[in-house]
């Protein structure tokens, strides 16, 4: 059996915190911004930190797995 917990927790943080898709922390012009497919630098660090931190809380400290397969 192969533990995909990981894999599924990355992939959705991943797709979920990708600056401007969905939100944009810090925007252009506000401090949240939604939907406006822009980035910056800024924004860049700012989900990488957010999405580091979520992924050691899932991963780590909750431990999240999911087992597919006979």
């Amino acid at each position: 059996m192969s533990d995909w917990g990981p894999v599924f927790v990355a992939v959705v943080l991943f797709i979920l915190l990708t600056p401007g898709l969905l939100i944009q922390v810090p925007g252009k012009s506000k401090a949240i911004e939604f939907g406006n497919f822009q980035t910056s630098g800024v924004s860049i660090l700012v989900h990488s930190i957010i999405y580091f931190a979520l992924i050691c809380i899932l991963l780590l400290a909750i431990g999240i797995h999911m087992y597919v397969g006979s």
